[in-house]
């Protein structure tokens, strides 16, 4: 079963990894590495992505005549935004459970585990078509 593993961080990027020791985020990346080439050698990394801050986010809708209508928001009023993302495909929601709570354990600032709420989901895939 895939399951999409999503990391969110608050919206004060003082609190966060902007405002951390050189050797604070090099552990953080060296974890994050090494979690990943774990999953990617027990065959259930699919695929993940760090993303960028809201500030380079794009709300895109369609404008009635074909053209894309691109706004930078408004957003909804949140306190914490997505900020990577992993797809795995593991044998239950059991697994699952374990790999997010992996990557909740990634060391922060003066080493520290962040201990972050990681959000899991079920990928259900596309709809069935009719036979």
């Amino acid at each position: 079963m895939k399951y999409m593993i999503m990391m969110h961080t608050g919206q004060d990027a003082t609190e966060g990894i902007m405002n951390w020791s050189q050797q604070d985020v090099k552990r953080h990346i060296e974890f994050q590495h090494d979690f990943d080439r774990e999953l990617r050698e027990g065959g259930e990394m699919v695929f993940n992505e760090g993303l960028t801050f809201p500030d380079q986010a794009r709300i895109v809708r369609h404008d009635g005549k074909g053209a894309p209508a691109v706004t930078d928001g408004p957003f909804p009023e949140a306190k914490e935004f997505l900020i990577g993302f992993w797809i795995v495909d593991c044998a239950g929601p059991e697994r699952a459970y374990e790999i997010a709570a992996k990557a909740s354990s990634a060391p922060g600032k003066d080493g520290q585990p962040l201990g972050i709420p990681i959000e899991v989901r079920p990928i259900v895939g596309p709809p069935q078509a009719d036979a």
